[in-house]
């Protein structure tokens, strides 16, 4: 049975005003006090890179984004390929796809403005729950509920909630919800989050200089830093495959853009095999000498681990191949690629980099 804690002493102002004196500068986020009002394109912009994605990771994407297409019209009228070249390495890439359609309904439906209300941004493509708060409270300065895990760990803390993680998330949200000031809540939710990434962390909370200390539960009995609980994690499943990199005699790779849907959708990758839990079946994409290479490829998704064969072929002339096309060695960059096929071309160029000319063209 869910317990229920007792109030701590804590409030909205005391956070505010740490907040004013501590906030995170973030190329998304105005300073406390700004007389500037916020980009709500900005605002959507971080929040969907920002899922399940640390903000050291997402700074330099958001900064080449913005530069790349300043507002929602040029990201709406961007080439999909050049997007998702753009979004390669960020990972969890159906971000990158709602993204694409969501700037295209607010440029072609919108006229550019995205709405205020959490539940019209709720209808939009790649925004759920978390997101519209987030955008509804930052940018339109709606007392909206805010909860990510920073959040979740805050109001678990601060309320001594002791029951586990997922299943506590409703109760650490409810929670959340009565501490929302009517003033500021955009400001309000961030500070929730600066607090808990830079003060109230995972690990060793700095509990001696939080604003909230006094009245947090948890701090006073002594298992701050036990909190969340979270139940037992299941083990992900592994999953094995062959991925295969083929190079012509003129330094053109052989390359293919996955399918629209399903895992690293859209994206420009190296013809593999299907990835399954048994040992791989041999699918070549073309007739040629392929050579196994030593070692393997490791990637983790988030339902299952990922282990890949990698073969290579080079020198070929104009071999005709079913799957994907060759791709020029001058339009070839490794950084259009996800991070998995990454690895691949990495191990590639470490373990077989005599029968891999032309360094040059390597990018």
């Amino acid at each position: 049975m869910t317990s229920t804690p007792p109030a701590p002493k804590v409030s909205a102002r005391e956070l505010l005003d740490w907040y004013d004196r501590n906030a995170r500068e973030l190329p998304w986020r105005l300073r406390p006090g700004s007389d500037q009002t916020p980009d709500p394109y900005l605002i959507w912009l971080s929040e969907i890179m920002l899922q399940q994605t640390v903000v050291a990771a997402v700074i330099p994407y958001f900064q080449d984004f913005t530069s790349r297409w300043p507002d929602v019209h040029a990201l709406a009228a961007a080439n999909d390929a050049d997007v998702m070249a753009a979004w390669a390495g960020l990972g969890y890439y159906a971000r990158a796809r709602n993204l694409l359609k969501c700037a295209r309904v607010i440029s072609r439906d919108y006229g550019g403005r995205f709405p205020n209300g959490h539940a019209a941004l709720l209808k939009l493509p790649g925004i759920g729950p978390y997101t519209a708060a987030a955008i509804s409270a930052i940018a339109f300065q709606r007392p909206e509920t805010v909860v990510d895990g920073n959040v979740e760990r805050v109001m678990a803390r601060v309320h001594a909630c002791a029951d586990p993680l997922p299943g506590v998330k409703p109760q650490l949200s409810a929670l959340a919800s009565t501490l929302i000031p009517t003033k500021r809540p955009g400001d309000y939710a961030q500070a929730v989050m600066d607090l808990g990434a830079t003060i109230c962390t995972p690990k060793s909370p700095s509990c001696g200089i939080c604003p909230w200390a006094k009245g947090c539960l948890a701090r006073k009995a002594g298992i701050a830093a036990t909190l969340p609980a979270k139940s037992p994690k299941i083990a992900k499943p592994v999953r094995f495959g062959i991925v295969y990199l083929a190079r012509r005699s003129d330094g053109a790779w052989l390359v293919e853009r996955r399918p629209a849907k399903g895992l690293l959708g859209g994206m420009l990758g190296w013809p593999d095999s299907a990835w399954s839990g048994e040992p791989p079946v041999d699918q070549p994409p073309l007739a040629a000498d392929w050579q196994s290479l030593p070692g393997e490829v490791r990637h983790t998704f988030t339902h299952f681990h990922l282990r890949l064969e990698v073969r290579i072929a080079t020198g070929l002339s104009d071999q005709a191949s079913d799957r994907g096309f060759f791709l020029p060695a001058e339009d070839f960059r490794r950084a259009d690629m996800p991070t998995v096929m990454r690895k691949a071309f990495d191990l590639a160029t470490k373990e077989a980099s005599s029968a891999l000319s032309e360094p040059d063209s390597i990018v």
